[in-house]
């Protein structure tokens, strides 16, 4: 989308860009304002004395240069777009009544007082369009000779001559490469805003193209279960089958069906995940938690569970949702052990006091390289009754709280995940929804 500012011709992309660039023909204007005065005060026996009026006339032109530049500073909010043509107006028509009154006190004395025309002319060449810049650049010509007219001297004419032809050199000079500048510039906004274009229709084929291998995983994932819950009902209803195997359908029907119950209820984590309800809560409190949630899974698979995290830590997060990632975390690495390992459950600071590093590791490992690749993708899962989904819900908790859940070590005899998140929520506000 093209700002306000670049629909009018004064080659500026908001209003920041124009007060640089006007602050700068500003300060060119006094600097040769100051020149002036210097060379009339340090020149006097080749000029002569000033007239009072004359250096009047150029205090009095500094003194409105300075006001406006500290306007432009000083503005916090942006004038109207429509207003910034006015100010180019008002500053070359400010310069050429300038020049114009320094020139009608000098009178017949030599004076170069037509110096002061470079300004108006660059501006012009600067921010206008042809023609007006080529009445601009006329006007200063006219000035040159004006300034030349009372001495009659055919030297001063020449002299009259070059200068206007140096004017109109440089104005010209100015336009072209400016007007370049500005045709580039216009294909480059098209150009991205071609970019953005294609950028969103790819966004939007991806995220169709993600829906359609979502729904293919999940249609796969339900066919199963169901398929089996079918095919046990309908088994155990023949008849002349005994009590101990329509039992045992039975079973395998609702072992099914809280499996796809399972399913559900990780797909909708994964699917619709809330924001985190962020709260001060000490970390090695939270570890202890899973640890005690998954110790009778442990206990089963003959696997160590233990805890390393110092008593006095805390940070800023949603309990609730990082039990669940960790959790998840801690099963997979159960699982992954075998009889006699071990599974730590850890935290730290990371990157000073900043975040927060929260670590499983196991003494399984490593992981096949064909499998990292894939490991956090939905519904990808190498254990037997897995959804697949757990890692994906994981890493969805750690972005929800502004950080991110990797494969930090996999090597043998050790296998690290690592959730590294802010230690503290946005401004520090506690008990807020992210």
């Amino acid at each position: 989308m093209s700002s306000p500012y670049t629909d009018s011709a004064l080659v500026a992309a908001d209003f920041e860009s124009f007060r640089r660039q006007e602050s700068i023909f500003t300060i060119l204007e006094l600097a040769l304002i100051v020149a002036l005065l210097l060379a009339t005060a340090l020149f006097r026996p080749y000029f002569g004395e000033p007239s009072a009026p004359i250096v009047i006339a150029l205090l009095t032109g500094f003194a409105i240069g300075a006001v406006q530049l500290a306007w432009l500073h000083a503005r916090d909010v942006p004038p109207d777009p429509a207003m910034l043509p006015m100010l180019v107006w008002w500053s070359i028509g400010f310069n050429a009544a300038l020049v114009a009154t320094l020139l009608f006190l000098a009178g017949s004395e030599d004076n170069q007082y037509f110096v002061l025309m470079v300004v108006p002319v660059l501006e012009a060449a600067f921010r206008l369009p042809l023609w007006p810049a080529l009445g601009v650049i006329a006007l200063a010509d006219a000035l040159n000779f004006l300034a030349a007219y009372p001495l009659h001297s055919t030297n001063e004419y020449f002299e009259a001559g070059a200068s206007s032809v140096i004017f109109t050199v440089v104005g010209v000079l100015v336009w072209l490469l400016v007007n370049n500048l500005r045709e580039r510039e216009a294909r480059l906004r098209g150009n991205l805003e071609e970019l953005a274009r294609t950028r969103e229709r790819l966004l939007a084929e991806e995220k169709l193209a993600a829906v359609g291998r979502l729904s293919s995983a999940i249609a796969h994932e339900i066919r199963n279960p169901v398929a089996m819950i079918s095919s046990s009902l309908a088994t155990a209803e023949r008849p002349g089958l005994d009590a101990a195997e329509r039992r045992e359908m039975f079973a395998i029907a609702a072992r099914e069906a809280e499996r796809l119950a399972r399913l559900t209820a990780d797909f909708l984590a994964y699917a619709r995940p809330r924001g985190p309800r962020l709260t001060r809560e000490n970390v090695a409190a939270a570890l202890a938690h899973v640890a005690a949630a998954a110790g009778a899974h442990a206990g089963q698979a003959g696997v160590v569970l233990g805890v390393e995290a110092d008593p006095a830590l805390e940070a800023e997060f949603d309990a609730m949702q990082m039990h669940q990632a960790l959790l998840n975390l801690v099963l997979n690495a159960i699982d992954a052990c075998n009889s006699g390992g071990r599974v730590t459950l850890s935290a730290a600071p990371a990157n000073g006091a900043g975040a927060m590093r929260l670590e499983v590791a196991d003494s399984a490992g490593p992981i096949p390289p064909e499998t990292v690749a894939h490991l956090f993708e939905p519904f990808f899962t190498t254990k037997r009754g897995g959804t697949g989904l757990g890692l994906a819900i994981a890493r969805n908790v750690a972005r929800a709280h502004r950080g991110d859940l990797r494969l930090s070590r996999n090597e043998p005899g050790r296998v690290c995940f690592s959730i590294e998140i802010p230690a503290h929520g946005p401004a520090g506000v506690e008990g807020h929804d992210g």
